[in-house]
């Protein structure tokens, strides 16, 4: 009587959603999702645990090459730089808080490997005398390749916000 997370996702494509969101990828759905996502299901959001945007990457790679091995690493790469635009990354602070710690852009591919970018980063500066994290966002100064497609579906983020701190 078990489904799977993959039959899941499979039966809401076929629903035809708008957006569609895995709670939490965690093996052979990450294809399909990857497949979705390159489809023109716009929106899609996905949650896996990885230590920093460039382990995204490779935990996708490796949860597919498990699970379908007739995959070059490189038709991944290109699934995924075809599929995903924005990873967010949080991490645990040593005082126990939770920060989103990257806004990392998948700019494509060069030469078989994935691009990323930072757009924006958390710069810890310190702890506070109570203990507590402090630190602030740093602008790399790099605009999103999709900051055009944010502008036409009326997300209206002035530029400035991207210029280098």
């Amino acid at each position: 009587g078990e489904v799977t997370i993959r039959e899941l996702f499979r039966n809401s494509l076929r629903m035809r959603a708008d957006r569609v969101i895995v709670g939490e990828v965690r093996g052979a759905e990450a294809l399909d999702m990857l497949q979705a996502m390159c489809a023109g299901q716009n929106g899609s959001l996905a949650i896996l645990h990885a230590s920093s945007p460039w382990h995204v990457i490779y935990r996708l790679e490796t949860m597919i090459l498990t699970t379908f091995s007739n995959m070059t690493a490189e038709m991944i790469y290109r699934q995924i730089a075809s599929a995903v635009h924005l990873i967010v990354h949080q991490e645990q602070m040593r005082d126990g808080s939770r920060r989103i710690t990257h806004i990392t852009q998948v700019r494509g591919m060069e030469a078989g490997e994935i691009l990323l970018d930072d757009i924006f980063a958390y710069d810890m500066q310190g702890v506070s005398p109570s203990g507590d994290v402090i630190g602030r966002w740093r602008a790399s100064g790099i605009t999103p390749s999709f900051y055009p497609t944010m502008i036409r579906s009326g997300i209206a983020l002035p530029q400035e916000i991207f210029q280098r701190d």
